[in-house]
């Protein structure tokens, strides 16, 4: 694979994953649709992508997938839905990319990997920096849209640690995807009550699941095969960012004093322990 389009690649998974936060934001914080039906939608819409992607790249049938991966995907995505009712789209995506590469070194370290000085520098200030954005204030992020945040963000980090056992990435995503339907859209039977579906909603979810999730992993499984772990790592870092420029961009959201000093912090700090870890 050329550097150019290892590049090309990456860049566009990138912008797919802050696209996330910048859809569903914008989906639930106009009242266009509720979470719960946003999260059903947004699975749905993803599998069914996912599944003509394997069709059309000779799968006959989804990749083993495993329920243990399958509720780290869904708590991903019912916090990640949920949260997104009060929380910023930079403030949202910080706190989940933060709380994830978190939960990933805390699986390394449990397993017995060493870290540094350096490292644990990293880590105290990624973690500084999530405690800084979250502490009360006058433009501190809702306490609740935070707590779901950090829920999704666990999710998404044990999701990726049982990923990486996966010899077909892309085939387990769909049958995770599939797995994940039938709770989702029973989660919507729940809070049928609170229902709220429009036309414009329905397309924003769908957009969130089918491009920005199912097509965004496939171009990031494809820009994979020429980034090393640290790369790959170290680039993820971009996501938050993207999010918090799109969010005042497309959704005029401000970019608060405190916002940028915990990017600052935090996104400084993972990058010193995926730095030094690289260099193990």
């Amino acid at each position: 694979m050329t550097q150019i389009r290892t590049i090309t690649l990456t860049t566009i998974a990138m912008l797919a994953f802050a696209a996330n936060s910048l859809l569903t934001r914008q989906a639930l914080g106009e009242g266009a649709i509720d979470a719960a039906s946003f999260g059903a939608l947004r699975v749905v819409s993803g599998a069914v992508m996912l599944a003509i992607i394997l069709a059309l790249r000779g799968n006959r049938q989804p990749g083993q997938g495993g329920w243990r991966a399958a509720l780290g995907l869904i708590a991903y995505i019912v916090g990640f839905s949920f949260a997104y009712l009060s929380l910023a789209a930079g403030t949202g995506a910080l706190i989940l990319f933060g709380v994830v590469q978190l939960t990933m070194f805390g699986a390394a370290l449990r397993s017995g990997e060493r870290f540094g000085m350096g490292s644990w520098a990293g880590l105290a200030l990624a973690l500084g920096g999530l405690v800084y954005l979250m502490a009360p204030g006058i433009d501190a992020p809702d306490p609740f849209g935070a707590v779901l945040m950090v829920i999704a963000g666990i999710g998404w980090g044990i999701y990726s640690l049982l990923g990486r056992a996966a010899t077909d990435a892309l085939a387990a995503t769909a049958r995770n995807f599939l797995l994940a339907t039938p709770v989702l859209l029973l989660l919507a039977v729940v809070f049928v009550g609170q229902a709220h579906l429009t036309a414009w909603g329905a397309i924003l979810a769908i957009l969130s699941g089918a491009l920005a999730s199912g097509c965004g992993y496939v171009v990031w499984y494809a820009a994979l095969r020429g980034l090393s772990a640290g790369k790959a790592g170290i680039v993820q870092l971009t996501v938050p960012v993207i999010a918090a420029l799109g969010g005042a961009i497309f959704l005029s959201e401000p970019l608060t004093q405190r916002l940028l000093i915990a990017s600052i912090i935090t996104l400084g700090g993972v990058a010193l322990v995926l730095v030094q870890r690289n260099r193990v």
